[in-house]
Order: C-alpha cells, then structure tokens, then sequence
C-alpha cells in the first residue's frame, strides 16, 4: 500500500466479488486485495470459496473472506449480506462478476446446438437467471444496504458483446466449417446489464452510491484455439487479446475515490475492439 496514491486506496473498505473462482473473478479480488479493501470471494461453493480467500491472503496479504451463495436466490443472497454485516459491519463495493457463458460437452454438440436455430431454451433462460437476475438480485439487497448507509460503488461487468454484435466469422475455420456461433444468450444479457446499470445510476444518485459497468473485450485463456486467439487479436488496435490482469487498474478505479464523480458510465476495456 505505500505507494498507492491516496485516491486509489481501498484501505477500510469492504468489496464483495461474486462470481469470484473464474478467471476474472479472482483478478478483481487481487486487485481490490492490493488496494486494502477487504474482500468477501463469493461463488457457489462455499469451500471453495473460503480456499480461494485463504489462498489470496497468502499471496497478497490483507483479509479475505469466502461466503458461498447462489445469486439466483433471494434467500441465498440475503444470508450472503448478513454475513457480511456480521463480520465486517459495512459494505462499500459490488463487483457484479458472476456470468454463465456457453460450455458444450463435445465439438459435435457446440456445432450443432450453438446455432441460433438449435439453442436450447433453458440455456437462454440459464443465462438470464444467473447474468440478470442474479445482478438484479446483489443490487437490490446487497446495494440496498449500501444505499441505507449513501455510500458505495456498484461495479457491474458487462462485455463488448453487450454493445456489438458478435463477429461470427472468429469462430470460421479455414476450410469454411464453423465449429461453434456465439449465441443470443450472452450478447442479450451483457446488454441488460448495461442498461440496468444506467437505471439503478440515476435511482440511487441522491444515495451516494454510484453504479457503472465494466466492459471487457476477449480475454487471453489457455483453452483457447491459437487460431482464433490470432483472429481475436487482428480486430483490435493493439493487435492481440488482453491478459487476465489488465482489467486490474479500471476495476480499482471504478471501485475508488478516483472515480468519484463517475457513475452511470460503461468503461470499456477491449484493445479499441469497438472503436473502429
């Protein structure tokens, strides 16, 4: 902490992250961690969730917490906050991470069942109870408490794909096979989230709890194809996809005094994927 300016300091704040085991669930919780906030990793199990914040404590330092719960679940959600108020007695930050994105059992299921014409509707419907309801849900009663104290930042990740359409041509093999489409589900919910996040901005104003969205572009992982990893990268003007830590230095300006007369905005962190 010593040579965070003062602005970007999180020291005696408390941040939830859910969502908290994926990928970028655990960089938003090193970063807030870094910062000095207090860091409750929520996600669905609970003892993975209680490793996980052992296992950041170890790494970064500071105190983590881990609280399992399902956001699709008002009851669920609701022991979630008294948890947190029990053990830490505030809460400043809500990180909104938690999001399902399309997984298939096999190269022959991808192809077939991620066509629009295929889609399963309990995906869909998957999609918008855990990307919406469950965002809408942690505002209304995590947020909620926020608002009752007229402080807090509300942090919800959105995506490019909730302001573009998705380019189906990345997921073109060479010879013409598409082996896997984007669906509907994700685009349609990340763009909820964006406009949810404009609403609750203006309905909370006068509480002094600020909301905006984080947006990222493709995010490097090891599961990813080199090939469309390549494709990815030559529709951004930096050429490639970002590093899993790269999102870091928005998320801890959103959730800081940096940012303090910011709310209602998307940031959008995509290599200038949307700018041209």
């Amino acid at each position: 902490m010593g040579g965070v300016e003062p602005s970007f300091s999180l020291r005696g704040k408390v941040a939830v992250v859910t969502g908290a085991l994926g990928l970028l669930g655990r960089q938003h919780c090193r970063a807030l961690l870094r910062h000095g906030a207090t860091v409750v990793v929520t996600d669905l199990d609970h003892r993975l969730c209680e490793a996980a914040a052992a296992d950041l404590e170890a790494e970064v330092g500071g105190e983590a917490h881990g609280f399992g719960a399902d956001i699709t679940n008002p009851s669920a959600v609701k022991v979630l906050r008294d948890r947190i108020v029990a053990s830490s007695g505030r809460l400043d930050i809500l990180v909104n991470n938690a999001a399902v994105n399309d997984r298939f059992t096999s190269a022959e299921e991808a192809a077939e069942v991620s066509k629009f014409e295929n889609y399963p509707l309990v995906l869909w419907e998957r999609a918008l109870a855990v990307n919406v309801t469950g965002m809408f849900l942690c505002c209304q009663i995590l947020g909620a408490f926020m608002a009752e104290r007229r402080t807090g930042s509300i942090i919800n990740i959105a995506s490019t794909y909730g302001m573009v359409a998705p380019d189906q041509s990345l997921y073109r093999r060479d010879d013409g096979s598409q082996p896997f489409w984007k669906s509907a589900a994700y685009p349609t919910t990340k763009g909820a989230v964006l406009s949810f996040s404009r609403f609750l901005a203006s309905y909370w104003g006068d509480k002094r709890v600020r909301v905006n969205c984080l947006s990222p572009g493709g995010v490097r992982e090891a599961s990813q194809d080199d090939d469309f990893v390549a494709r990815y990268g030559k529709r951004t003007m930096l050429g490639r996809m970002a590093d899993p830590h790269e999102l870091q230095g928005a998320l801890v300006f959103l959730a800081s005094e940096a940012s303090s007369y910011v709310t209602g905005a998307n940031l959008v962190v995509d290599g200038g994927w949307t700018a041209w």
